[in-house]
């Protein structure tokens, strides 16, 4: 579409203006695609991890729909508290929010293998979490100095390190059906292998939203092959209710020590990295800073959003980064377009049938999904890191790091005499990780000499780093 169907180059930069309601609607719709699959993805890994997910045949998989259907729906409120805002609460920009990636790693160890049951612990540390994060508002912008391109790269990396099994797994035939002798088998991996490369040829090949949309179009492309291999099953969709209200406190509400710290710890790095998105947003549509306001408003619908759809059942929800990709494409900066993006999301949420739809994709298809984006996702954090200065500091405290907590995610067996909430903490890896670049970046000093270096980096300490 060409700005001058769609306005003037001052209109298409103010976000308050709205183009015609035929180019609305299908940039809406744009925004609702881009964000769709990575928005339900963490129900789904949770719900499996959890043991009533794909492939479970577990007499609560019906609540993994649930948790589908009320994703979308909470990511649509969320989006609205950004996009129209009320008081303090929101940017008043064309922010998408989704369910987040960032708190899968500390939300596996809670729930695995402990069912639905589990789900009231996981909730509560939503609840709290959320809440907790709406507090940082106002104190968002002092507390950026901890975390510089060196910690949340780190942090942005080991969240996609932690969810790279997980993928693979889908891959090949879901957690059900490891020690089986389909698992790994050649219908598994051919079908994965057809959504990878359908991704990686409308990502590189295509252009627009045909390259933003290219892992639906995969999934798409993926679920058809299946199809035709006699792998989907549609009992679910039948079953489905045409029309459900969400059901407040569905999973009930513990409280537990474990899941408010890590869910609190997280919000830190949530808030931080929304406020990155919204400047983004902001330079990349209008070519200009955020102001304060913007960012406390739009940290203030991070938290609130987060905290009422765990009320509800769903989790938590940040700002997505793949969207403020997609108003660099159109160059559309009007926050009415994600307006009606939002209201389409809630319409969907109201809809079991569509959960119950996203539920019959065989877990393979969406393991070929997955793998391409939790790999995006340790490469954004590489990115990030392209950004740090790697002095031998800087390179020690990273090294440290990510030792521990990549060792404790692959060995937490070696937690075993810890009390649960610290073995539950320490075995996501992510905490520990960012925990220990936090500390180490505020309290070592700021040079070390090439002797120190090299004596434990056994001689590829990179002398090159301080040049």
């Amino acid at each position: 579409m060409t700005s001058t169907s769609l306005g003037t180059a001052a209109q298409l930069k103010d976000p308050n203006y709205t183009p015609p309601l035929a180019k609305a609607v299908p940039l809406g719709i744009q925004h609702v695609l881009a964000m769709f699959v990575s928005n339900v993805t963490p129900a789904i890994i949770i719900a499996g991890a959890a043991g009533f997910g794909f492939g479970s045949n577990s007499p609560n998989f019906p609540d993994m729909i649930y948790m589908i259907q009320m994703s979308m729906l909470f990511a649509g409120v969320a989006t609205l508290f950004q996009t129209i805002g009320f008081g303090p609460v929101g940017a008043r920009l064309p922010i998408v929010q989704g369910t987040s990636f960032a708190f899968i790693p500390i939300m596996i160890p809670l729930v695995a293998g402990k069912g639905v049951d589990a789900m009231a612990v996981l909730m509560g540390g939503v609840v709290i979490g959320g809440l907790f994060h709406t507090c940082l508002a106002p104190f968002v912008g002092k507390i950026r100095f901890a975390l510089p391109p060196l910690v949340t790269g780190l942090v942005v990396t080991m969240i996609g390190l932690a969810l790279v099994k997980v993928g693979i797994q889908y891959a090949a035939g879901g957690v059900p059906a490891i020690g089986k002798p389909e698992y790994g088998n050649l219908q598994s991996w051919s079908v994965a292998l057809v959504v990878i490369v359908v991704t990686l040829g409308f990502k590189f090949f295509a252009k627009g939203m045909l390259s933003v949309s290219a892992i639906l179009i995969g999934l798409i492309v993926g679920y058809i092959v299946a199809f035709a291999m006699g792998m989907v099953n549609f009992g679910n969709v039948e079953r489905a209710a045409p029309f459900a209200l969400p059901d407040p406190f569905h999973f009930g509400f513990e409280f537990s020590l474990a899941a408010v710290i890590g869910f609190c710890l997280m919000a830190i790095i949530s808030a931080i990295e929304t406020v990155g998105d919204v400047s983004g947003i902001t330079k990349g549509g209008a070519g200009r800073e955020a102001t304060d306001k913007e960012i406390i408003g739009a940290t203030y619908a991070d938290g609130l959003g987060s905290a009422i759809a765990g009320v509800f059942g769903a989790l938590p929800n940040t700002s997505f980064s793949q969207n403020v990709g997609l108003i660099a494409i159109t160059g559309v900066m009007s926050r009415h377009v994600v307006t009606i993006g939002a209201l389409f999301l809630i319409l969907a949420g109201f809809i079991p049938k569509v959960g119950a739809i996203i539920s019959t994709v065989p877990i393979q298809v969406l393991g070929g999904g997955v793998i391409v984006m939790f790999g995006m996702v340790v490469a954004a954090g590489v990115s990030m890191l392209s950004d740090v200065n790697w002095t031998r500091r800087n390179m020690v405290i990273f090294a440290v790091s990510l030792s521990i907590g990549l060792g404790l995610q692959l060995e937490p067996g070696a937690l075993q005499h810890l009390p649960g909430t610290a073995k539950v903490l320490l075995s996501s890896g992510l905490l520990p990780a960012a925990f220990l670049a936090i500390i180490l970046n505020l309290v070592l000093p700021e040079d070390l000499t090439d002797e120190q270096t090299d004596e434990i980096a056994g001689g590829h300490a990179g002398h090159s780093a301080d040049k």
